[in-house]
Parts: C-alpha cells; sequence; structure tokens
C-alpha cells in the first residue's frame, strides 16, 4: 500500500530546508534593498569614474544627484523634500546647522577604520560634533576656491576689487550663494578677515548695497562649477570666483589663471553625512562608502583627476612633490593661512539679503 503519511525525519528536513530559504530570501531582499545608493554631493566630488570601483567592490550602485548650492541642500532635508537621497555633503563650518535641526545620523566611528588616518585637523575638529560629543558627519574633502581669470584679459593678477569693477562689466560671475558672497563684499569694504562672518547689522547692510551695484556688472550667479566652466570655455566669463575645475580644464586650451586673494583664500571642506531617517541596511552600506571615500582608491582619483585632497594621509608618502603641491598637501601648515567660511548664528539674514540682493 503507498504511504501517505510522512516521518518526523522528513517534517524536520522540510522546517530546515524552509528555513535556509527563507535566510536566503530574506539575504537577497536585503541586498536588494540596497543595489542602489543615491550620494548628494558637487558635481566635482562625485564623478562617477571616482565611484567605480566601489561599485565593484561593494555591488551596490552609487547614483550621483549633483548639488546647486548648500542652503538648497539643507532647505531639502529640513521640509523632507528629497526623501531618497542617501548620503549627503554638508560643509566643515556648516555642519552644525544639519546637526542642531536633527537632520542627521549619529555615526559609529568603529565601523570606518580609515577614519584613523585622517590628519589631526579634521579628526579632532567639534565642527561635526554635537553638544554631548557624537559625530554626525565625517569630514572627507577639502581645499581652496580662487579667482579663476583669463591671463589673455587681465594685465595684473585679479583681487577681489576686480569682481566689483565696471571695467569688467558682462565677464564676471560670482558663486550663488550667501556665504561666501556676501563675506566677499564685506572684504571689499575693509572688514577684517576675522570678523568677516560675524558682521554687525550694519556691515551687512552695507555688503547688500555692494551686491546690489555689483549684480549688473554680473555675467551670472553660477550653480554648478560645470555651467562655469562652459562659460569660461565659450568667453562669456573671463573672471569669477570659482572651485578651481575651470583652470584645471581649460588651461591647456587658453591662458587660464588662478588667483589667490592676499585678503584671504577661501578654505573649504566637505563631510559625509546620512540622513536621520536611513534604514540601518543602507548605513550599513553607507559606512562601507565613507571609508572607501577615505582609502587609497577615490583619495589616488580624486587627487590625479580632481586635484583636490581628501582629508586621509593615505596617499600622501606616494604622490611626488609636485602632486602634493598641486592639492596643496606639501605644507600642511597651509590651512592656516585659510579663511574657512562658517555660517553665523543668524545665517538667516544672511539668506534673507542674499535673496533680496539677486531679486534686485
Amino acid at each position: 500500500m503507498k504511504r501517505t503519511g510522512i516521518t518526523r525525519r522528513e517534517v524536520l528536513a522540510t522546517m530546515a530546508a524552509g528555513a535556509a530559504a527563507g535566510v536566503f530570501s530574506n539575504a537577497g531582499a536585503a541586498r536588494a534593498a540596497v543595489s542602489e545608493m543615491v550620494w548628494a554631493t558637487w558635481d566635482s566630488n562625485g564623478h562617477p569614474e571616482y565611484v567605480t570601483g566601489f561599485e565593484k567592490e561593494a555591488g551596490v550602485k552609487v547614483k550621483l544627484s549633483y548639488l546647486s548650492s548648500e542652503d538648497a541642500q539643507f532647505a531639502a532635508l529640513k521640509t523632507g523634500a528629497a526623501a531618497d537621497w542617501d548620503m549627503v555633503n554638508p560643509s566643515l563650518n556648516g555642519s552644525w546647522r544639519y546637526i542642531k535641526a536633527g537632520l542627521l545620523k549619529e555615526l559609529d566611528l568603529s565601523k570606518i577604520p580609515n577614519a584613523s588616518l585622517m590628519y589631526d585637523v579634521f579628526k579632532t575638529t567639534p565642527k561635526v560634533m554635537d553638544d554631548a560629543g557624537k559625530t554626525f558627519a565625517i569630514p572627507y574633502l577639502w581645499g581652496l576656491n580662487p579667482i579663476v581669470y583669463r591671463k589673455d584679459k587681465f594685465d595684473k593678477e585679479p583681487d577681489y576689487t576686480t569682481l566689483f569693477d565696471a571695467k569688467y562689466s558682462g565677464q564676471l560671475a560670482m558663486r550663488d550663494y550667501a556665504l561666501e558672497s556676501i563675506a566677499i563684499a564685506g572684504l571689499v569694504l575693509g572688514v577684517p578677515r576675522d570678523k568677516v562672518f560675524v558682521m554687525d547689522a550694519k556691515e551687512l547692510a552695507e555688503a547688500k548695497k555692494l551686491l546690489i551695484t555689483q549684480k549688473p556688472l554680473l555675467r551670472t550667479y553660477w550653480q554648478t562649477i560645470g555651467d562655469l566652466t562652459n562659460l569660461f570655455a565659450t568667453g562669456e566669463v573671463s573672471c569669477a570666483f570659482s572651485w578651481r575645475v575651470p583652470f584645471d580644464e581649460l588651461q591647456g586650451k587658453m591662458p587660464m589663471g588662478m588667483a589667490k586673494p592676499k585678503a584671504g583664500v577661501m578654505g573649504w571642506c566637505d563631510c559625509f553625512a546620512m540622513p536621520a531617517t536611513l534604514s540601518a541596511e543602507k548605513a550599513e552600506v553607507g559606512y562601507k562608502f565613507i571609508n572607501y571615500l577615505l582609502g587609497p582608491t577615490y583619495s589616488t582619483d580624486v587627487a590625479k583627476i580632481g586635484h583636490y585632497a581628501t582629508t586621509s594621509s593615505v596617499i600622501r608618502d606616494k604622490l611626488s612633490v609636485e602632486e602634493q603641491s598641486t592639492i596643496f598637501i606639501d605644507d600642511m601648515d597651509v590651512m592656516k593661512s585659510f579663511m574657512w567660511p562658517v555660517a553665523p548664528p543668524n545665517y538667516s539674514d544672511w539668506l534673507k539679503i542674499w535673496n533680496e540682493v539677486k531679486a534686485s
């Protein structure tokens, strides 16, 4: 007679097989959940070729979402307009805004072994911590923002006053960013460099007047460095407060110059952070990604292609003196001469002024 029942051993085997299938199914679901991560960053930091190594290593596609301004990034996170962002890019000196607003996830440094290779000035900075000493962001990339210009259009090196000179009307450009633009106006007005990010109401009012008189002289307020590079390439702009990208990309094609104004060179440092609402599964991939950004592959690519330095010392000794000089790590004391933009507590007043300038 044909047996219709099953033995206890068969029941247990079936249960074990089902459990194993469930494990593999869940693992597959977890992998599917993090098959793609969206990184909100600057187009100079996130070239597709910079992340291919991580994509191969982690099996995760990094989708790049380019930022137009830090103010827009902060607003998008605060309003929930960027719910698809998994990794974000606050500045070192603006991180306090995100931390205070509760927009960032606390980070577990034990999951970022390459953080131990960071230069001390970045490793010990309190600017990425809350009042309790908890860390919410990791500095990963830094450099300076110069004035980029066409050497054939100027008999001498430009400075910040050049950006307000009617002689060059229609050839000038400024970044669409309240903090740096208002600070530059303050420097032109004679505000000391150590006071320019804490200007009082009277100084801010004078800076606003100067920026309003500047506006008709400008070809544009640029938002992405790619757009500004194109404006230089087509001859529509000959001088701009800039990032170094147009200089690097065009110097072999036209006579490009890069000026470091004596009034103060704007230093910058970008940080990696994760939104407070990010899932645990995606956060684990995020930890792997920031460890990659502080590792040798990204550090080499961004140094040799983008001419920027990461905050990690991982490749410094492998670069030639010329390569070190190009990214300002031949003498680390250079950072002491930078002006590090700091968003003041009354930054909402600065934003109001900037919007009024652009609307004038």
